[in-house]
């Protein structure tokens, strides 16, 4: 069916997008020119020694998700840049950066494999830049992010150049999951993930100002909670505010029942003055919300995307810091 495309088709059926961020422990981006192949990696400018360890990573199952990147440079770059953002343990706001300079690609798989060992790597450098938005533009994956993604990064980029954020990068980047939420973004280092975008929602979530309702439509959840607890997260973002997104967070399923329709979710977060909360809350399957569609412009038979629903909040313990002077 030529003329199907799956964004179109869940913005129609009005799916609630929240829960669809991915859980991944470490990120590794390599920057490498469009175009790319459906299959990212077997792409014509990406070398054998890195498709070789892409693929024995994912062999291994190592929670690693590798991902080409390219901005408006990237084409005539003498340089190539490796990102590697790795979670952090416990209590956490997401990922930490090392970024590298290489003088072409066919170091990068070389590098990764002495950082896989725990190996000291001198190319690291600082760069100054304290945020990396990455728009999914891989068309030759999904005829979506060609649609929506590559427009869309377009804009972005007009947004973050007039709003003279010079922290903020922005990154064309092939398939992370989630076509049928196109154009589809990954805010690092905090590791959200958002959807169905437009520059004016955009420009929000870049400067955290303004209406933070706003968002309740684009967000599709914080990358180091589980999907089920994505839900709740939402939630405390509105009852918190924007103050929200300064805080550590860790989340847990405390119990669940067989076929996992309610669960007890629990949310531990840490304030910039040290002082520590813990919500609990009850997450039922929502029927009402569940959806049954194509998850890509390519599949060829329907999938059910469960949904949830918070039924009720509770302050389960908090605990303020204690200065000693």
């Amino acid at each position: 069916m030529s003329n199907f495309f799956c964004s179109d088709n869940s913005r129609a059926v009005g799916e609630d997008i929240i829960g669809s961020a991915a859980n991944h422990q470490t990120y590794i981006l390599v920057e490498c020119p469009p175009p790319w192949a459906s299959e990212a990696f077997h792409s014509r400018w990406v070398p054998s020694n890195l498709q070789d360890l892409v693929e024995e990573v994912k062999r291994a199952r190592l929670p690693i998700k590798f991902l080409l990147i390219a901005n408006s440079l990237s084409h005539k770059a003498s340089r190539t840049t490796l990102l590697i953002y790795q979670r952090k343990q416990g209590l956490g706001s997401g990922y930490r950066k090392q970024e590298y300079s290489l003088s072409n690609i066919e170091q990068v798989a070389p590098l990764i494999r002495k950082w896989l060992l725990g190996g000291v790597i001198n190319y690291e450098v600082e760069s100054g830049i304290t945020r990396d938005i990455l728009v999914c533009a891989h068309g030759s994956h999904d005829r979506c992010c060609a649609r929506y993604g590559a427009p869309f990064h377009f804009h972005a980029t007009s947004i973050i150049a007039e709003q003279r954020l010079d922290d903020v990068r922005i990154w064309k980047t092939t398939h992370f999951g989630g076509h049928r939420f196109a154009p589809t973004a990954i805010d690092l280092p905090d590791g959200r993930y958002y959807g169905v975008l437009e520059p004016e929602i955009f420009r929000v979530i870049l400067t955290r100002t303004g209406n933070i309702e706003c968002i309740s439509k684009v967000y599709r959840g914080w990358g180091i909670l589980p999907s089920e607890i994505q839900v709740l997260e939402r939630e405390l973002i509105f009852r918190y505010g924007w103050e929200w997104f300064n805080y550590k967070v860790a989340g847990r399923i405390v119990e669940t029942n067989e076929d996992k329709s309610n669960i007890l979710a629990e949310l531990t977060f840490e304030k910039p003055d040290g002082s520590i909360y813990c919500h609990q809350a009850q997450l039922v399957q929502d029927h009402r919300k569940t959806v049954e569609l194509k998850s890509s412009c390519g599949a060829t038979k329907e999938s059910v995307f469960t949904k949830y629903t918070v039924t009720n909040v509770w302050l389960a313990s908090q605990k303020i810091a204690s200065y000693t002077f």
